[in-house]
């Protein structure tokens, strides 16, 4: 299988021009293969907490005298983390077909609710930490902090190449390979987080 990287610098309102049939695209295949050692990280991250949490005494999970975690407000955000990835594709539709000036304004939407997702996480973290939920207070507020601290770290790093990319878009200068990677790097923030909300908070 040939790859290739198409380096092609888009002019606003210019389609995009796909590779061949047959090449898969440098930035493309190397982000998905980082995305899929990040999938093992996840899934070991899981199953750890599962087994912690399977094997706890009755009673005894969630540990006692914890605060207990937002599901209610934490569900709004996964909504907006989710409705980003929505835009994203959309954004990447109108891309392909119409250039820059089509997918700009969803590009924006994607970027505003990732934004709003990682910020209102943190003001979560805040809270909880002001009643007394630490890394060190519990296993749950151990395993809380490695598994969400981890997602948000990738959340704020795929927030960036976003915003970059946007920036890009904006000047006409934005590759069709890079935005291939930063979509990819997205939509597995977006997708994860579904699976890291339903084991941690319920």
């Amino acid at each position: 299988m040939t790859m290739r990287s198409t380096g092609v610098v888009r002019a606003p309102g210019e389609p995009a021009v796909m590779p061949r049939r047959g090449a898969v695209d440098n930035a493309a295949f190397g982000m998905a293969l980082f995305v899929f050692t990040e999938v093992m990280l996840f899934a070991g991250f899981v199953s750890a907490y599962g087994i912690v949490r399977g094997t706890a005494l009755p009673g005894a999970w969630p540990p006692p005298g914890q605060p207990r975690l937002p599901i209610e407000r934490t569900a709004l955000n996964t909504a907006a983390l989710l409705a980003s990835g929505v835009a994203l594709v959309i954004a990447g539709r109108r891309w392909r077909g119409g250039g820059a000036q089509a997918a700009r304004g969803w590009m924006t939407a994607a970027l505003v609710l990732g934004a709003y997702f990682v910020l209102a996480q943190g003001a979560e973290w805040v809270a909880l930490v002001g009643q007394g939920f630490t890394l060190s207070s519990s296993q749950l507020g151990s395993f809380f902090y490695t598994i969400v601290g981890a997602h948000a770290l990738h959340a704020v790093v795929a927030l960036l190449l976003l915003a970059l990319a946007w920036n890009s878009m904006r000047t006409g200068g934005l590759r069709e390979s890079r935005f291939t990677a930063a979509r990819i790097f997205w939509y597995f923030v977006v997708l994860v987080w579904p699976l890291l909300y339903w084991r941690v908070y319920l």
